[in-house]
């Protein structure tokens, strides 16, 4: 099988990859990542994760895996929470009801770029004021698309998904396959 570049530093992509059996290397480019005001999200994360691919692609060769994630709940995108008081924010509006993880890929070839995007609904328990102070508290939350993260400490609240499971951790694994075996 070809290689696969990752053009993102997530362990969690990272790790989807190789559990899923691909042969990648990581080569990633800082994309600066900002929504423009009439941009829906599932533009925003289509047009970053193919921002991202363009800036690690070198050489018609190779193939490069561009990706984002964000979180929409109420017509509201909710990325990386910017301290804990942005995350408990997060959390308390996540509490009790759904949201849709929208992740976007991208991958760029010698004959262009396939740009694609996956989405899931999540349903979220009910928390109490002390469960999301503790789950603040440990610090997971900071580095997460809507201050969460379904394979960690957060997953005893989710009570269902609707859609694809790795989505919600960062990469739909299915879609980013379907297209990785078309072009090999």
């Amino acid at each position: 099988m070809r290689e696969l570049i990752l053009a993102s530093q997530s362990p969690r992509r990272r790790e989807l990859l190789a559990i899923a059996g691909f042969r990648f290397t990581v080569r990633s480019a800082s994309v600066e990542e900002v929504r423009a005001a009439d941009e829906s999200p599932v533009d925003y994360v289509r047009r970053l994760a193919q921002a991202k691919a363009e800036a690690a692609w070198r050489h018609g060769d190779e193939i490069v895996l561009g990706a984002d994630t964000t979180v929409v709940a109420d017509d509201r995108v909710l990325e990386k929470p910017t301290d804990p008081g942005d995350a408990r924010s997060m959390l308390r509006l996540l509490s009790g009801r759904e949201h849709t993880v929208i992740t976007g890929i991208c991958l760029r070839h010698r004959d262009g770029a396939i740009v694609d995007h996956s989405a899931t609904t999540v349903h979220f328990a009910l928390l109490t004021g002390s469960e999301i102070d503790e789950y603040v508290g440990s610090g997971e939350p900071m580095d997460k698309a809507g201050a969460y993260a379904i394979q960690g400490l957060a997953s005893k609240f989710i009570e269902r998904i609707d859609g694809c499971y790795f989505n919600v951790m960062g990469l739909p694994l299915s879609l980013v396959y379907r297209h990785w075996k078309a072009l090999v």
